[in-house]
């Protein structure tokens, strides 16, 4: 009589279908997660930025003229930038007391390549009302609630 054998464990088969499977789950989750990490580390940007507002906008009242930290660099410590990323933030005068605080991720380290072609700013114009602008497009996935697409985070100020 034919006694058959005990199998114990996973045939081969059964072993590259679970990788199979696995493979292509991460094949999906991978994009996602990492449009998901961009997402946080640009709204983590404007959360940095807001913070600069007051500071800034103390500044503007002071002076009588927005702050630039590309004449005075100096200023970025006395305005309280961050130190981890304060080689990423700029504050670019316009005219009168309008102007712009930029973000650019391409100088922030270790940021997600998901985000590190785009700038983020904060713009005042002169009446002292701010807006967030920013070069990620609503199809990039990245753009933070509230912000406006812009070619360009220049001096330009939207009234």
């Amino acid at each position: 009589m034919y006694q058959g054998i005990n199998q114990k464990g996973f045939t081969l088969i059964e072993l590259m279908i679970v990788v199979a499977v696995i493979g292509v789950l991460a094949a999906v989750a991978l994009p996602q997660y990492q449009k998901y990490i961009g997402k946080s580390e640009a709204a983590s940007a404007l959360a940095t930025l807001s913070g600069l507002r007051t500071n800034i906008e103390a500044y503007t009242l002071e002076q009588g003229s927005f702050p630039d930290t590309e004449t005075t660099p100096a200023l970025k410590t006395r305005l309280g930038f961050p130190n981890a990323i304060i080689e990423a933030i700029e504050a670019e005068a316009g005219v009168s007391s309008a102007g712009n605080i930029i973000l650019s991720f391409d100088q922030v380290p270790n940021a997600s390549p998901s985000v590190s072609n785009y700038k983020l700013a904060l713009a005042r114009n002169a009446q002292g009302g701010w807006a967030c602008i920013s070069t990620a497009t609503e199809e990039s996935g990245v753009l933070p609630k509230g912000c406006q697409y812009s070619e360009s985070v220049s001096v330009t100020v939207p009234e």
